[in-house]
């Protein structure tokens, strides 16, 4: 994700060089040349607004950068969330309404705050929780942080529902939701099982449990066959015989062997799928 902003010569005077002038310029000055800018772009339209507006966005791009900072340590890189502000700052800048009043923050900081949380919520997860669980998180984290400081010991899991206004059972399944923005690796090795990573513990393929299958369905159709029919069988897939070798033991051609092997084929086949039918049908 990436966000641009349209830049002139024409507000130089303002501010020289916006991406580093503007991080050091107080609050209160920041305040009143937005206000400015703010009330001369309203007077205006067009490429002349677009600029006016432009200067805007960079002269409250540190505030948005602010903001993202207190999502830091969540998994996701500091660049990631800069941009999801700046983007929503831009938004906002572009939205507001001078009618409203002369702060743009007052309109700008709930939403740059409101499209950071909805990142979180829409954009981080490996695995997606129920909406439910993905709201109620922020409430435990905040829950379990006082309880710790005002118990002197981590709280129970009841004791995070009480406080928060929710049931036991909704705080484990938020906490089992913990690692599903930043799932383990199967490569991982569980906390208290050293060198056994969970990758040891997926299920192998067993082979026996196809050859078994496959002996239930053939068994009862290879059955039916006549003797000769199951001897050719036998000899072509069991003894792995060639069908010239086939030919030569039953004093027939190889031709001849092609087509009752084609023959034989055929008839367990429909035995087979005859079966299956029936089965079907009952």
């Amino acid at each position: 994700m990436s966000v641009s902003f349209a830049t002139s010569t024409e507000p130089a005077d303002r501010l020289k060089n916006p991406t580093t002038e503007s991080a050091t310029v107080p609050s209160d000055e920041r305040k009143r040349r937005t206000a400015e800018l703010i009330a001369e772009a309203a007077a205006c339209e067009g490429e002349e607004r677009q600029v006016l507006l432009d200067q805007v966005i960079l002269l409250n791009i540190p505030v948005a950068h602010a903001l993202a900072s207190r999502y830091r340590n969540r998994g996701q890189p500091p660049e990631e969330l800069e941009q999801v502000a700046c983007l929503a700052l831009t938004k906002a800048v572009r939205a507001y309404d001078p009618a409203r009043g002369d702060d743009l923050l007052v309109f700008a900081v709930p939403s740059i705050l409101g499209e950071l949380k909805r990142y979180f919520r829409d954009s981080t997860w490996t695995v997606r929780p129920p909406r439910r669980i993905q709201e109620l998180r922020p409430q435990l984290n905040e829950a379990e942080a006082e309880l710790t400081q005002r118990l002197g010991r981590p709280p129970r899991p009841s004791e995070i529902a009480e406080a928060v206004g929710c049931t036991t059972d909704d705080v484990l399944e938020a906490i089992e939701c913990g690692t599903c923005a930043s799932p383990d690796s199967l490569q991982d090795t569980p906390p208290g099982e050293p060198g056994f990573a969970w990758i040891d513990r997926l299920p192998t393929e067993d082979l026996g449990f196809q050859r078994a299958e496959a002996v239930a369905v053939l068994g009862p159709a290879c059955r039916r066959l006549k003797g000769r029919d199951r001897q050719i069988l036998h000899m072509r897939f069991y003894e792995q015989k060639t069908q010239q070798q086939i030919a030569e033991e039953l004093g027939v051609t190889q031709v001849q062997v092609s087509r009752l092997l084609h023959r034989i084929l055929a008839d367990l086949r429909r035995s087979i799928t005859g079966a299956a039918r029936q089965t079907s049908a009952a």
